[in-house]
């Protein structure tokens, strides 16, 4: 018996890094959790703007309450929307079909980083907006002057500082490939480590001259405060990313380049 020897065209282009981003984009919409977790993110703003409206006192009304206000809520759902567009391909097993249409998983891994971005980013401007037009209606509800105290350069780096939780969330994502048990370590990344490195700060002299060298949390303050002062800031916020950003994103997503999908 005779084998048939079957050409097979190497050269034949790969799938769109803008058609991947696309269909990544389209995916976090699709289901219903995804549909009502990002309505959930305007929703949430939408409320916060209305409590600030009913309970901040007249002469606290300004846009920086406002930011504040939508701010916190986007710092905790934002990088839940990341876990959720790298992990679903296990949880719902549907990596084998995903990495079967594009083969190039680096390149499946960072359409899935450029949309979640992207959702952060407009979700952020979205979030900034409704505060904007709370802050206008509170203003004339309650008779006080409208206060702008809050620069398109400090909205900048807001959104920057969000952006990073972002994708801390998204590299846990990648790492930890589980739902639950990435958003599990987010939380304990979030608020049980700046805990303990707090204590530990204030109860150890040696510490603390290294707190913000390994604190990627504490680090990123200055974003939203106003921006950074100094070079040595600068120079934190580099470290502890690397620390608690690049390595681990980097070991993640080496990992599953050469893990098995199933």
């Amino acid at each position: 018996m005779s084998a048939t020897a079957i050409a097979i065209d190497t050269n034949r282009p790969g799938v769109p890094m803008s058609r991947l981003v696309r269909v990544e984009l389209r995916k976090m919409f699709d289901t219903r959790s995804g549909f009502w977790l990002m309505m959930s993110i305007a929703i949430v703003a939408a409320l916060a703007t209305i409590g600030c409206i009913l309970f901040v006192p007249n002469e606290n009304l300004e846009f920086a309450v406002f930011g504040s206000a939508v701010g916190f809520p986007m710092a905790i759902l934002l990088p839940i929307v990341a876990i959720l567009a790298v992990t679903g391909e296990w949880s719902q097993r549907t990596g084998l079909i995903t990495f079967t249409l594009a083969p190039n998983r680096g390149q499946v891994i960072l359409s899935k980083a450029i949309a979640a971005v992207i959702v952060g980013v407009v979700s952020m401007i979205l979030a900034f907006a409704i505060g904007a037009i709370g802050n206008v209606v509170g203003s004339l509800l309650n008779g006080v002057d409208i206060v702008w105290d809050v620069s398109i350069g400090d909205l900048l780096l807001i959104i920057l500082g969000n952006v990073l939780g972002l994708l801390v969330g998204f590299m846990l994502g990648v790492l930890i490939r589980n739902t639950p048990g990435a958003i599990v370590a987010y939380f304990v990344y979030s608020f049980v480590l700046p805990t303990i490195f707090g204590i530990l700060a204030e109860l150890v002299d040696w510490f603390k001259d290294i707190h913000l060298w390994i604190d990627f949390g504490a680090a990123q303050t200055p974003l939203f405060d106003g921006g950074f002062d100094n070079g040595e800031q600068y120079a934190q916020l580099g470290v502890s990313g690397l620390i608690w950003l690049v390595i681990p994103l980097t070991i993640g997503v080496w990992s599953v380049l050469r893990s098995e999908v199933k």
